[in-house]
């Protein structure tokens, strides 16, 4: 079930969607029996949002779920949700580095194929 995103994700969004780094980002993704905040199939990218307070109970359970993500041949990056709130301009060179990173190359000029992980 989708849940509602909370301001950090809304931000994050408005500049992942619609390409506008280059590569198509769908927003809370199933993967596997997760469901990720951002991913990237044709990078093969998970962006995970940490949420504010009530995250620092979870560590343990991110780690496995991380884990097993990254056990799928994915790439799992993670911002504080403060982060993203305060200082957005950070967050989106760190992304646009790891795309970078991933791609070996700029982005593609052309729109990409959807394709679903299961």
């Amino acid at each position: 079930m989708r849940r509602a995103g909370n301001l950090s994700e809304v931000l994050l969004w408005n500049e992942l969607r619609s390409g506008k780094l280059g590569y198509h980002f769908l927003r809370q993704r199933p993967i596997g029996r997760y469901v990720v905040d951002f991913f990237c199939h044709a990078l093969r990218l998970v962006i995970e949002i940490d949420g504010a307070a009530s995250h620092d109970n979870k560590t343990e359970k991110d780690e496995v779920r991380q884990k097993t993500i990254e056990s799928l041949g994915l790439t799992v990056v993670r911002y504080k949700d403060a982060e993203v709130r305060y200082h957005l301009a950070s967050v989106l060179e760190s992304i646009k580095s790891e795309i970078l990173r991933l791609a070996g190359s700029p982005p593609p000029l052309e729109k990409e194929e959807l394709f679903s992980l299961s």
